[in-house]
């Protein structure tokens, strides 16, 4: 065997046996005990004025890149869903309610019809 050979195959059985004295330890999230420190105690009060996307989904479609730039003003485009099924209100890209697309005044608007619990 050559020398440098020597010195891999010495160096990998060090690395072997320093990675079997390595000892880990595993705890389920509620075996924790709760932090002491500044952020112990902190509820969701502290975030809420975090601002946050909400984007209101009527639906989705697939097309080609042919189609795509061959529509224009006047096009119309079929989605995914019919008109009397729900919305899907999504906040940061994550959906978390659904509901009905409504006009308030001379906007748009959703009225929650369901909470999406995860």
């Amino acid at each position: 065997m050559s020398e440098s050979t020597e010195r891999e195959t010495d160096i990998e059985k060090q690395i072997d046996d320093a990675t079997d004295a390595v000892v880990v330890q595993t705890r389920a999230l509620d075996e924790l005990e709760p932090s002491t420190g500044d952020a112990a105690g902190m509820g969701l009060g502290h975030f809420m004025d975090v601002p946050v996307q909400i984007t209101v989904e009527v639906g989705r479609t697939r097309m080609t890149l042919a189609d795509l730039v061959r529509l224009g003003p006047g096009s119309l485009v079929t989605l995914d869903r019919e008109s009397h099924e729900p919305a899907d209100v999504l906040v940061n890209g994550k959906v978390v309610a659904h509901g009905e697309i409504v006009t308030i005044k001379e906007s748009y608007g959703i009225r929650i019809t369901k909470v999406v619990r995860n």
